[in-house]
């Protein structure tokens, strides 16, 4: 205790001061002193003016802008014509998407790709996300009803029905459909991160919990070709990933299979389960019911990976607790976890020796692999399992 009074005290007297005027203003004027005061000026300001930048990347997106610049540069009297805008209008937007470095200027009037702007380019999980976010947007115009649990149902829990439902496997086909496609946008990304950090070639049989439409299986059908593949996801979504191992020649190896995790028999016969960007979705009775499924699903050795954003990830805090966390109570389900706290249900649910994984970029995933643990009782015997 004497150690947080300490503490306290030396960080109330920070606070005091930053939040004196005469401070500021002598902070801001104050050689020294002067880049720390506008660097905090400017974050605050960011903070107040994000929903705005946020609005202008979106009537990028909706306009499918970066990907007519890819082609060549053009005028803001161009591309008004070209969308049906005025050239005021236009230069407007385009002088704002210049100010956040999505388009930059090219001469003679021209705008082209800047460098946010390129990345955009070829990049259809990126966009996707960006328009699905006007769900979000009308979720959090006012946010405290939602987090004092009274504002009733939003556009997040209408679209992301399984969340919410008793019984997942009977969410209309069409609903299951739409976030699954939606999600499948962006998993080439997740997938990428993944298959960087971790060798699935070892492997003889991979079990996929909440799998989608199997886009994260098609990339590691290519990156280990001997690895035979089994999807779980509710029934509609599936079929689709039926269809679409088919389309891709990996009828043979791979395998769809519909109900709910929760609940319904499991695959047998993999020696690795993975749970990509699944637990975070799931408040922590059924989180944990997940992971002792999976667990079940296993033999003694068998292995686990886990891959979601976490929270608490150095360079990234914003997104787990801020960006995730309010994303998630939007949706009525789930929240992001530090590493800690999942290797802890990682330990209630049977499983041993976690390790944390290096990813490229931890913002969009990382990566945990634990081993399945011999059942209590069993002596260190393992489980006789059929890899058939």
């Amino acid at each position: 205790m004497p150690t947080f009074a300490w503490r306290d005290r030396l960080l109330g007297w920070r606070d005091r001061l930053i939040a004196s005027p005469r401070f500021r203003e002598l902070a801001a004027a104050f050689p020294l002193t002067r880049f720390v005061a506008r660097r905090r000026a400017g974050a605050l300001f960011d903070l107040c003016a994000g929903f705005v930048y946020t609005q202008v990347l979106l009537a990028c997106v909706q306009l499918r802008l970066f990907d007519v610049l890819a082609e060549r540069p053009a005028t803001a009297a161009d591309l008004g014509r070209r969308f049906g805008m005025g050239e005021e209008g236009m230069l407007r937007l385009l002088r704002a998407a210049k100010a956040l470095r999505l388009v930059e200027d090219r001469g003679a009037g021209r705008f082209g790709l800047g460098q946010l702007g390129a990345a955009m380019v070829d990049n259809p999980g990126i966009a996707a996300m960006v328009e699905h976010h006007t769900m979000l947007y009308a979720d959090l115009a006012d946010p405290l009803p939602l987090l004092r649990g009274e504002a009733g149902e939003t556009e997040l829990q209408r679209f992301w029905r399984y969340a919410r439902s008793d019984d997942p496997a009977r969410v209309p086909p069409d609903a299951a459909l739409a976030y699954s496609r939606l999600m499948a946008a962006s998993q080439s990304l997740v997938s990428a991160e993944i298959l960087a950090s971790y060798s699935f070639k070892k492997h003889r049989r991979l079990l996929d919990l909440g799998g989608g439409d199997g886009t994260f299986l098609r990339a590691v059908a290519k990156a280990a070709p001997g690895l035979e593949l089994r999807l779980f996801d509710l029934p509609a979504v599936a079929e689709g990933a039926a269809e679409a191992f088919a389309a891709a020649g990996l009828t043979e190896r791979a395998g769809a299979h519909g109900g709910n995790f929760l609940t319904d028999p499991l695959p047998e016969g993999a020696d690795i389960v993975s749970l990509v960007r699944v637990i975070h979705d799931h408040d922590d009775a059924a989180a944990l019911r997940i992971l002792a499924r999976a667990r079940t699903a296993l033999p003694a050795g068998g292995t686990l990976l886990l891959a979601e954003p976490m929270a608490g990830t150095t360079g990234a805090e914003a997104s787990g607790d801020a960006y995730f966390g309010f994303y998630l109570m939007a949706m009525g389900s789930g929240r992001p976890r530090t590493k800690a706290e999942l290797e802890v249900m990682l330990g209630r649910a049977g499983f041993v020796r976690p390790r944390l994984l290096s990813t490229r970029t931890p913002l969009l995933a990382r990566v945990i692999v634990a081993e399945a643990a011999p059942p209590q009782g069993s002596a260190g015997r393992g489980e006789s399992v059929s890899l058939a």
